[in-house]
C-alpha cells in the first residue's frame, strides 16, 4: 500500500472515530469516551508520522531531479505536444508546479529537468 493510500485509510477511520465519540459522549459512556480518545490519539500520532514520511520521500525525490544537468522552462507549444518532446529527449523529467513535486521544489512554470541539452 502506498502512503497516499494508507493516509487516506487512516483519515477516514479518524473521522469514524470522532463521529463515535461525539455520539458516546451524548449517551454520556465515559468508558466509551475515553477509549476512542486514546485511539484517535494513536491514529493522529501515525497520521502525523506518515505525513512526515511522505515529506522525506518527496523531498528525495526533488533532490534526484535538480541533479539533473539540464533544466529549462517549458514553452506552450511543446507543452501540447509532450509526447513528442518525451520521445526526442531520452530521460526527460517534466515537473508541473501544481504537483507535490513542484510546490516543494518552488517552481513557478511547467520545467523540464534532462541529462542533456534540449
Amino acid at each position: 500500500m502506498n502512503l497516499k493510500q494508507e493516509l487516506h485509510e487512516l483519515n477516514d477511520k479518524l473521522d469514524k472515530f470522532r463521529r463515535k465519540l461525539a455520539a458516546a459522549e451524548q449517551r454520556g459512556d465515559q468508558h466509551v469516551v475515553a477509549q476512542f480518545k486514546q485511539e484517535m490519539a494513536a491514529l493522529t500520532k501515525r497520521i502525523a508520522s506518515v505525513k512526515q514520511q511522505q515529506t522525506r520521500e518527496l523531498g528525495k525525490q526533488a533532490g534526484e531531479v535538480k541533479d539533473l544537468p539540464f533544466r529549462r522552462a517549458i514553452t506552450k507549444a511543446e507543452q501540447a505536444d509532450m509526447g513528442k518532446l518525451k520521445k526526442s529527449v531520452k530521460g526527460l523529467v517534466v515537473v508541473h508546479p501544481m504537483t507535490a513535486l513542484g510546490r516543494q521544489m518552488g517552481l513557478t512554470e511547467v520545467t523540464g529537468f534532462a541529462p542533456k541539452p534540449f
